[in-house]
């Protein structure tokens, strides 16, 4: 096991005329439930795709558990499981049937598989659904099933990437609650989101970024602190806010 879970250094990644990620540097440590927090545009997903190594980064590095993104993508995919903001499934197949098949694709036992689906089921409050048919699903059942599908092979690193966009009061605390459960279990999880609540209410620390770079980090309650604000949204909202966004 390499000393952090994941190694960010000096990372950019353009896009023609477009720069999305610029001079990133971040360390976060195994067990850590760590935040990405920024505005539509700021380069969150865009991290997380370098880190899934589906993108490749114009320069610098990153390591996800001692494997560069670059260098070994295969050692990553070993460690990680991935949430992604647009959900991939298959339509005609039952929620249970795509968590299965993932699994199976990650080689997981048939016997092991079937408890953990009953089990990951249970936990995030899919009982009375899973055997419906995907394409009946409402958008926030689509994203717990993703979530599902994302975690079926128990990963080391999960990269969640908005896991509860779409999703009613009651099904969001269920989600919480099993992410909680993951950093219980000693899982090192990146999430990114829009929801200031969440963020507070979960993370261990939080990195601020807004048009690709760095411009805020620490725990949700330093960051309260420093800024002498009543919650994590107020900083949010000072940091990114109308001066900032008017230059985009």
């Amino acid at each position: 096991m390499s000393e952090s879970a994941i190694t960010i250094t000096n990372l950019t990644k353009r896009f023609d005329d477009v720069t999305a990620i610029e001079n990133l540097s971040l360390d976060i440590g195994w067990g850590e439930l760590f935040g990405v927090l920024g505005p539509n545009g700021a380069g969150k997903s865009t991290t997380v795709n370098i880190l899934n190594t589906l993108l490749k980064p114009t320069d610098g590095s990153a390591t996800v558990d001692g494997h560069d993104v670059v260098f070994d993508p295969e050692g990553v995919r070993d460690v990680i499981g991935v949430c992604p903001q647009e959900p991939a499934f298959y339509r005609f197949l039952t929620g249970e049937e795509n968590i299965i098949l993932m699994g199976e694709m990650h080689l997981v036992s048939r016997d092991v598989l079937n408890e953990r689906v009953k089990t990951m089921v249970e936990k995030i409050g899919m009982e009375d659904h899973i055997k419906r048919r995907a394409k009946d699903y409402s958008g926030g059942m689509i994203r717990r099933v993703s979530m599902l599908m994302a975690l079926v092979n128990d990963p080391k690193i999960a990269l969640l990437d908005e896991p509860t966009v779409s999703m009613d009061p009651n099904s969001r605390r269920a989600v919480w609650d099993f992410i909680r459960e993951l950093k219980a279990r000693g899982k090192t999880v990146i999430l990114t989101t829009h929801y200031m609540e969440e963020a507070q209410e979960l993370c261990d620390r939080v990195a601020i970024i807004d048009e690709g770079h760095l411009i805020e980090l620490g725990s949700p309650a330093e960051l309260i602190e420093k800024h002498k604000a009543k919650n994590l949204e107020e900083v949010f909202l000072r940091l990114t806010g109308k001066e900032l966004r008017e230059v985009v």
